[in-house]
C-alpha cells in the first residue's frame, strides 16, 4: 500500500486488509512529515479521530499562519498543497483605490479578494519557500481568479507568466479573458476572414489574351524536332477544364500542396493557455510548472504581467495563487 489509493481499495479485499489499510500506521505515512507543526500553525483546531479522518479532513483547505495562507493535502499523492492570498501577493498599484479595491467575497477561502479596477500596467507577482513544499515532487502554480461583467483589456496583447526557482525558470503565454465584443480588439489585431474572389473577377482572370505568367513572354518558341515539346502541356487540356468546373463548383483551383504550412490566424502563432473552471467556481490559469528537489533552492518566484501593450484593464478578481503538485 504506497498511495490512499491503494490502501482504500485494500479496504475491499478482506476484513484482515480492511484492519491494515485503516490502521493509524499506514495513513500517517501518507501524511507529510511536518504535518504536526503545521496544524499547530491553524487558525482553526482540526480534530479527528483517527490518522485517515485526518486525512481526509487535510484534503479540504485549511487557513494557517493567522489567515496568511492556506494549506491542504493532495488527495491522491499525499503532497503538500498551499495557496498565497491576494493581499500576500505584489500587486502594482494595489493599495491605490483609484486602480485596485478590496472587498471581501463569500465564496473565497479569504477574508478579502482584489478586484481591478482600471490599469495600464498589470503585475501580480507571488512567492513561496521551496522548504516549505514537499520534496522530489513537481509541482505547477496557478493564478487563482474571477472576472467581472465589466471586465475587459485582456484581448491582446497577451499577458506574460512565469515562475522561477534557483537555475529554472518556466516562462508563458495566457490570455485570462476573452471579450465577447469584438471592437474591444484594436483594428490591427483583428482578424479578418477569408472572403472567396467574386465570379466576375475569375471570369475576368480567365479571358484569352491574360498572361499569368508574363515570363512565358520571353521565352524562346520551343523547336519542332525537340521532344519535349510533345511532352508539354496544353493549356486546353482535360486537367485545365477539370480545374475549371472545379472553380465553377467554388472549389480553389490550385492543386493541393503537401509542402505548404497554411498560416494561422493572428494570436495562434504560439500555444496560448486559457483558464479553466475549477470545482469551487473559481477559474485557474497556468503560471509554471518546477521540479521541487530536495527543497533548498530558496524562494519559488511566481509572475502576471502585462506591461508593454499600455491598454487599459479591468474586471480582474485575484483571489491568490496556489502552488500544488503536478498532475
Amino acid at each position: 500500500m504506497t498511495t490512499p489509493r491503494d490502501a482504500c481499495a485494500s479496504e475491499a479485499v478482506s476484513a484482515a486488509f480492511r484492519a491494515a489499510a485503516t490502521s493509524d500506521d499506514v495513513w500517517r505515512r501518507f501524511l507529510p512529515p511536518d504535518y504536526a507543526e503545521i496544524l499547530s500553525r491553524a487558525v482553526d483546531p482540526v480534530e479527528s479521530d483517527s490518522m485517515k479522518q485526518l486525512y481526509s479532513n487535510l484534503c479540504d483547505p485549511i487557513l494557517i499562519d493567522g489567515g496568511k495562507m492556506s494549506f491542504c493535502v493532495d488527495r491522491e499523492t499525499g503532497g503538500k498543497c498551499f495557496m498565497v492570498p491576494a493581499r500576500e501577493l505584489y500587486i502594482v498599484w494595489g493599495e491605490t483605490p483609484h486602480y485596485w479595491t478590496w472587498r471581501h467575497l463569500p465564496e473565497s477561502r479569504f477574508s478579502e479578494v482584489a478586484e481591478l479596477l482600471d490599469v495600464c500596467w498589470l503585475e501580480i507577482r507571488g512567492k513561496i519557500d521551496s522548504r516549505m513544499l514537499s520534496k522530489w515532487t513537481n509541482y505547477s502554480a496557478y493564478l487563482v481568479f474571477k472576472v467581472s461583467g465589466t471586465c475587459r483589456g485582456f484581448d491582446y496583447p497577451l499577458q506574460e507568466a512565469s515562475v522561477s526557482v534557483g537555475a529554472h525558470s518556466s516562462n508563458l503565454s495566457v490570455r485570462l479573458a476573452e471579450s465577447e465584443n469584438p471592437q474591444s480588439i484594436p483594428p490591427r489585431m483583428r482578424i479578418r476572414p477569408f472572403l472567396p474572389r467574386p465570379r466576375f473577377v475569375l471570369n475576368w482572370l480567365r479571358r484569352p489574351n491574360f498572361t499569368l505568367d508574363r515570363s512565358e513572354d520571353f521565352q524562346e518558341p520551343p523547336h519542332p524536332n525537340d521532344p519535349a515539346a510533345e511532352r508539354r502541356e496544353d493549356p486546353q487540356e482535360p486537367d485545365d477544364d477539370r480545374r475549371q468546373d472545379r472553380e465553377d463548383m467554388g472549389e480553389d483551383a490550385r492543386e493541393p500542396n503537401h509542402d505548404e504550412h497554411p498560416a494561422r490566424p493572428l494570436g495562434e502563432q504560439m500555444a496560448v493557455g486559457k483558464p479553466r473552471t475549477r470545482a469551487d467556481g473559481w477559474k485557474e490559469i497556468l503560471l509554471g510548472e518546477f521540479c521541487n528537489e530536495e527543497g533548498d533552492d530558496g524562494e519559488v518566484g511566481m509572475a502576471l504581467l502585462e506591461i508593454k501593450g499600455g491598454n487599459w484593464k479591468r474586471g480582474l478578481i485575484v483571489q491568490g495563487i496556489e502552488i500544488r503538485p503536478t498532475k
